[in-house]
């Protein structure tokens, strides 16, 4: 959503990440239902009807901040920030909207140049630097070694190597991992 603290669109390398728009889901419908995406996401395929709904609804959140990655008139991938409050001891209201959860999704047409990469660094750039949250997390399967190797590129460090604690539907039980950094660590990042 755009906000005071964060506006849209913003230009990253030949990316532009923007809100999503009606226009925008059918594309993303063409590859987020791909066998390459769904493998690795909790939420297998999704009815089209519903996903545009909830999508659509998201705009107007705001502790939503999901973008599209629009390269040229074609998005090629999406980007999620949820801002959530923080675990802890409920006194003052430091940890309220304190934490974030980053999500990342390409088109497997576009795979493999550094989009998801370019995606998430900016989102958590708006997490830390436009929201001024203290923390951002995300997950993955352990066997996706291309999301984990995402985060580990932009300096996020393995907290949680869950043994056995996901089910994945082809795979059976499988491990997962948890990323997280500070704004304290983002700053300090080049």
């Amino acid at each position: 959503m755009t906000t005071p603290d964060v506006t849209w669109p913003r230009q990253v390398g030949p990316l532009v990440l923007r809100p999503p728009s009606s226009a925008d889901v059918d594309q993303v419908l063409a590859w987020r239902n791909h066998p390459d995406v769904t493998r690795w996401l909790l939420r297998t395929v999704v009815d089209p009807d519903a996903f545009r709904e909830k999508w659509l609804a998201s705009v107007d959140d705001p502790a939503d901040h999901s973008v599209v990655a629009d390269l040229g008139g074609v998005v090629v991938g999406t980007g999620s920030l949820s801002v959530h409050d923080g675990e802890g001891q409920i006194q003052g209201d430091v940890w309220r909207g304190a934490e974030g959860s980053l999500g990342y999704l390409i088109d497997p047409a576009h795979a493999g140049r550094g989009f998801a990469t370019a995606i998430a660094r900016a989102l958590l750039d708006v997490g830390f630097h436009d929201l001024g949250l203290h923390r951002v997390t995300a997950g993955c399967f352990a066997a996706n070694a291309a999301s984990w190797r995402v985060m580990e590129k932009l300096g996020m460090r393995r907290e949680q190597h869950g043994v056995q604690d996901s089910w994945h539907a082809e795979l059976g039980w499988l491990d997962g991992y948890t990323y997280a950094v500070l704004r304290s660590e983002w700053t300090a990042t080049p």
